[in-house]
């Protein structure tokens, strides 16, 4: 039997007429003592923008489209000033989004490139927790990137998470099993996501954003796994391909992690973490 434990946030493809976005598969987490590296990975939150990023000058990804995921990359720890254009647009213009971006060493860190709150396109960089989980244990992290006001997290009806705004993330290690929740404003019954479930494997960290925008009734999902968290020797890791959520994402990314000598990431690390509170 799975375990029925609070908090959770999925897609619902009817409530809300809202989409789920593009999932990256299980991700192994990096091995410990990593020095100057960090492991890092972007999502693209920006609804109908496809993008061309720059790092420092470089292009290092082209086409970059809504609800990606990138393959995640060992790179230099360090800061990158990022530069993104609309597709096509020369570097030399206005980017539409800029930004130094900072990861420290032995970090797995997202960057995600999304809206503000009021509807503003912004770069923020988060930290991965992929601290250690207790055998039976997963630890799901709910981030709210999208142009929407405080939501809460329920879990069977019950408040889990309060208040969360943009761009802030909360953090909880649950129990294994489906978890069924939904996501309502702050404060209210009115749902703005779900209610559907989530299947958390034990060892793993799942890191869902939700994007896109209220106003334009174009809010979405995505989810991104990292595994290697089991506390015990003999636990099975569930997986470790790190393929990119898209079929292009991959190269590029190869593309930014040879210029890690040229480029390093920059920006202010937002994390904000709650483990298991309860409302």
């Amino acid at each position: 039997m799975t375990s029925r434990t609070p908090l959770v946030l999925a897609a619902s493809a009817g409530a809300c007429a809202l989409a789920l976005g593009v999932t990256a598969p299980v991700i192994a987490a990096p091995a410990s003592g990593t020095d100057d590296k960090a492991m890092v990975s972007v999502f693209h939150g920006v609804p109908g923008l496809t993008v061309d990023v720059y790092a420092n000058g470089n292009e290092l990804l082209g086409d970059f489209k809504p609800g990606t995921v990138t393959d995640p990359q060992s790179l230099k720890a360090g800061t990158y000033d990022i530069q993104v254009f609309e597709a096509g647009k020369s570097p030399d213009g206005t980017p539409a989004i800029q930004k130094e971006i900072k990861v420290p060493a032995g970090a797995n860190a997202t960057i995600a490139a999304h809206l503000s709150a009021d509807g503003k396109p912004q770069l923020t960089a988060f930290v991965n927790d992929t601290s250690k989980v207790d055998a039976g244990k997963s630890r799901l992290t709910v981030r709210h990137v999208a142009a929407a006001p405080a939501v809460d997290i329920r879990a069977d009806g019950q408040t889990v998470f309060k208040g969360l705004e943009n761009p802030n993330e909360d953090t909880a290690v649950v129990n294994t099993g489906t978890i069924s929740a939904d996501v309502v404003l702050a404060g209210t019954d009115t749902v703005a996501v779900g209610p559907a479930d989530l299947n958390l494997k034990e060892g793993t960290s799942n890191i869902v954003y939700a994007w896109g925008s209220a106003d334009d009734k174009n809010l979405a999902l995505a989810t991104q796994t990292l595994s290697g968290m089991e506390s015990t020797p003999n636990a099975v890791h569930a997986g470790g391909s790190g393929a990119a959520a898209s079929s292009n994402s991959s190269d590029q990314w190869l593309a930014w992690a040879a210029a890690a000598g040229v480029v390093t990431l920059t920006g202010v690390l937002v994390s904000r973490r709650a483990a298991g509170r309860r409302g």
